[in-house]
């Protein structure tokens, strides 16, 4: 069974910084694109940064400039460092993937359970 189960979030300051992990377990093959989405109350989930399996990475313009998104093959994990974090960065954020549990099975998405990041003073 496979699982994403993200940490590292948590409560800081405006101007402040955190680093959300992502660690894949389970039965996994490959992982192709990897991701991170938020959730603030009353919001729709969005987009926050995707990054490929070959490393070509995309950003929400909001975040632009502020977060970078990184990978480990190897680890089966991923990163998105934030700085510079605002009270609108506030919101759950969730890891994505998509990944193959064997080389013949199709690419299937899966999501973890959230961590909860709150910007505030």
């Amino acid at each position: 069974q496979v699982q994403l189960v993200e940490s590292g979030g948590g409560l800081v300051q405006p101007g402040g910084s955190l680093r959300l992990s992502c660690a894949a377990s389970g039965s996994i093959f490959s992982i192709n694109a990897m991701g991170w989405y938020r959730q603030a109350p009353g919001k729709e989930r969005e987009l926050v940064a995707t990054i490929t399996n070959g490393g070509p990475t995309n950003y929400a313009d909001s975040v632009k400039g502020r977060f970078t998104i990184s990978r480990d093959n190897a680890k089966k994990t991923g990163s998105l460092q934030m700085n510079s974090l605002k009270p609108e960065d506030t919101a759950v954020y969730y890891c994505n993937a998509d990944l193959r549990i064997s080389w013949s099975s199709k690419l299937n998405n899966y999501w973890g359970q959230g961590t909860q990041v709150t910007v505030s003073s």
